[in-house]
């Protein structure tokens, strides 16, 4: 009997494939888009800091008047920092303006792609944007990839970079540990590749042809094409 293939065993949906999103922390979002941000500024305090085990960022609640938002913390901030948003914020980490505000050469985090959207680019640890230039109805903003997306000015962005870079440079260590800090966040591991299955589990499976040919070359060949000659192969014979 064949086996189902990924796929089908992820579209069920069972546990296995699930991410746990009833543990993490909540939605990360801006506060709503209204008159008093498109005319002038908001003030807030950052109440909390808190770790989201679905993130590799921090994030901060920052409480605005009786509102309280989830938003990705920076660089910088701390509990107890006055941050602003609307177009009269001043250029100050943690503050949140739209793009048509922020000057040229800053580093930006948070993104929104359409005014009001709650910000979707830029939002993992350590990772920030730069604003390239301003055209009429356009700005250009550079993204980590070295892309550059052109985007509505009244989009709003934070400034300053993600908290929590170098998260990767802790070592795991064990097994055990990469398991759960992928399985917290919904990730599938480990993944076995389909050579070392057997055949009847997938197509490459079964320990004959991997697919991969023979680089190696004679040593007394005339034309190499870039390949090394390797100084033996095979195993070594017994003395």
């Amino acid at each position: 009997m064949p086996v189902r293939a990924k796929t089908q065993r992820r579209g069920a949906g069972k546990p296995r494939f699930l991410a746990p999103s009833h543990r993490w922390a909540g939605k990360v979002s801006y506060r709503s888009y209204d008159d008093q941000e498109k005319n002038g500024e908001v003030q807030g305090r950052i109440v909390s800091i808190i770790n989201d085990p679905g993130r590799t960022s921090p994030l901060m609640i920052i409480k605005y008047g009786s509102q309280k938002t989830l938003q990705c913390a920076v660089e910088g901030s701390y509990v107890g920092m006055k941050v602003q948003t609307g177009v009269k914020a001043e250029i100050k980490n943690a503050n949140v303006i739209p793009l048509e505000k922020i000057p040229e050469g800053t580093k930006i985090c948070n993104i929104e792609l359409k005014p009001g959207d709650g910000g979707k680019l830029i939002r993992s640890a350590g990772s920030s944007a730069k604003i390239l230039s301003h055209e009429e109805g356009k700005v250009f903003v550079q993204l980590p990839s070295k892309k550059v997306k052109i985007l509505n000015p009244k989009c709003r962005a934070m400034i300053g970079r993600i908290a929590g870079a170098g998260f990767k440079e802790k070592p795991l260590l064990k097994a055990g540990k990469n398991f759960y800090a992928r399985r917290r966040r919904g990730k599938y591991w480990p993944v076995v590749s389909g050579t070392a299955m057997n055949a009847f589990e997938h197509p490459q499976g079964g320990g004959g042809s991997s697919g991969h040919k023979q680089k190696a070359v004679k040593r007394t060949a005339s034309l190499k094409l870039g390949s090394i000659a390797p100084s033996r192969t095979g195993r070594r014979k017994r003395k």
